[in-house]
């Protein structure tokens, strides 16, 4: 098993995260998808988090990912949520017109220690399939 390190805790912390855009509407389509997929990956890089596979589908995002236990696996997906809203809005303004904010305030999140990641990642690369 490969653990991570900061300056005082050994963890091996890995989550599966889904979140929606508002009302659930089918807005992730037509190069947001790309780009929700950068922003989030800069974000993770900028937080030391480790995304293990991401999958955007047009009304949802699935994210299995491993964050450092002291900096919370909610304090990344605000970061996330808050910064890909208002770049996304500004790039694609016609996501202005369909939405009075992109992001529910809600997500799911479970933690992955239960479930091999040989099961739990191929389910995360498979959703487009489902």
């Amino acid at each position: 098993m490969n653990f991570k390190s900061n300056h005082n805790v050994v963890y091996s912390c890995k989550y599966h995260v889904v979140w929606c855009p508002r009302y659930r509407r089918s807005v992730l389509v037509r190069g947001v998808d790309e780009r929700l997929k950068t922003l989030i990956h800069d974000v993770a890089n900028e937080r030391h988090v480790a995304v293990i596979e991401l999958e955007v589908m047009p009304d949802h995002v699935h994210l299995l990912c491993e964050v450092d236990p002291q900096f919370g696996v909610h304090k990344f997906i605000k970061q996330v949520k808050g910064r890909s809203s208002r770049r996304l809005r500004q790039e694609f303004p016609w996501l202005k017109s369909r939405l009075p904010s992109l992001w529910t305030h809600s997500y799911f999140v479970s933690t992955v220690g239960g479930a091999p990641l040989a099961v739990i990642t191929p389910y995360s690369a498979n959703q487009k399939a489902v």
